[in-house]
């Protein structure tokens, strides 16, 4: 047995895949349709710099899978890292974010030090982007 991916309920399937693809560089691998039995529509995610996965889920009205929806039912966050960059570049990347549908969370690399910050996806998933600490710094 291996680990294949996370999955991700979602209310709206092409807001939530420009959201991962444009604002964190996901790239879609694979989709699946399993309405005809009670599911519904999946696509597989996947970052191209590491290889990780991750599925989003949408289910009609009436699949076997639908039912109340909770933002973050039973996840904490997803977390992404920029590597070793200076702090102005997380800021960056936190603007950006904003701009392509992200809500701010309270956390952002002024309440930090510059060194993660938090947003949620545009269904209520917490995402952090953090920074490792660049050459300079750990001199």
């Amino acid at each position: 047995m291996r680990f294949e991916n996370v999955g991700l309920r979602v209310t709206q399937l092409p807001r939530s895949l420009r959201f991962y693809t444009k604002a964190l560089g996901l790239r879609e691998v694979r989709r699946g349709d399993t309405r005809k039995w009670g599911g519904g529509i999946w696509v597989l995610l996947e970052d191209p710099r590491s290889r990780r996965k991750l599925e989003l889920n949408w289910y009609p009205k009436g699949s076997l899978f639908s039912g109340p929806y909770r933002p973050g039912d039973a996840v904490d966050h997803l977390d992404f890292t920029i590597g070793a960059v200076p702090p102005r570049e997380l800021e960056r990347v936190y603007r950006r974010l904003l701009k392509l549908g992200a809500r701010p969370t309270g956390y952002d690399p002024s309440t930090t030090a510059g060194w993660m910050a938090s947003v949620t996806d545009p269904d209520g998933i917490w995402i952090t982007i953090g920074r490792r600490p660049t050459r300079r710094e750990l001199s």
